[in-house]
């Protein structure tokens, strides 16, 4: 499924991608058209009610759906390891929905996409998309300290901890004029993103 997504976002965004991303496969013309729409079957591109990236309430509320409630439900089947996999990652999902238009904020301009980094400002939802994940990451260290496990909750406790702090310290020395930092740090939440999935089978 999330193979499909990417494939279909990137089907129909190569103009901009050439722009933002000229490295991507469909961008750099490594693979054809028509080769990405048999790979991710994606003809119904077409359907203009399915051009969901036009809509940036839409798009984010797809990449919540998948991310934050998909995924948790495929993973965890215990009903207290549920409830907090999936409320963590709704603000993880979040912060990858609005994060993702920053370093695209030029392409996505030229073209028309109303984003809210277009409408906001790259540093403004940059710091917004930071204060989410701080407040997940408090959600999570109080969270862990309620555990009625010794080892669960040194564990919880110190590892959100740590996140939080290696994120704080990252995001003050960011160099919003540098594309290459801005998308480093994008790829950095990924790293946050699957990091968690090392913590949160040990929230007892």
């Amino acid at each position: 499924m999330n193979i499909y997504i990417v494939g279909l976002n990137q089907l129909s965004d190569i103009d901009i991608d050439k722009v933002n991303k000229p490295y991507l496969p469909l961008a750099s013309g490594e693979y054809s058209v028509g080769t990405g729409i048999m790979i991710v079957t994606s003809f119904l591109i077409m359907v203009p009610l399915l051009r969901w990236k036009r809509s940036a309430v839409v798009a984010a509320m797809c990449i919540l759906a998948v991310r934050a409630v998909i995924v948790q439900i495929a993973f965890f089947l215990h009903m207290q390891v549920l409830i907090f996999a999936t409320a963590f990652m709704s603000f993880f999902s979040v912060v990858i929905a609005l994060f993702k238009d920053i370093p695209d904020i030029d392409g996505d301009r030229i073209f028309g996409i109303r984003s809210f980094t277009v409408r906001l400002g790259q540093k403004r939802v940059f710091w917004i998309c930071i204060l989410l994940l701080q407040m997940a990451y408090a959600v999570s260290i109080l969270v862990g300290s309620m555990s009625s496990y010794l080892w669960s909750k040194v564990i919880t406790v110190s590892g959100h901890a740590v996140l939080a702090s290696i994120l704080w310290a990252r995001a003050k020395s960011i160099d919003f004029r540098s594309k290459a930092a801005i998308t480093s740090f994008y790829m950095f939440i990924w790293k946050l993103f699957y990091a968690e999935y090392l913590l949160i089978p040990l929230v007892r």
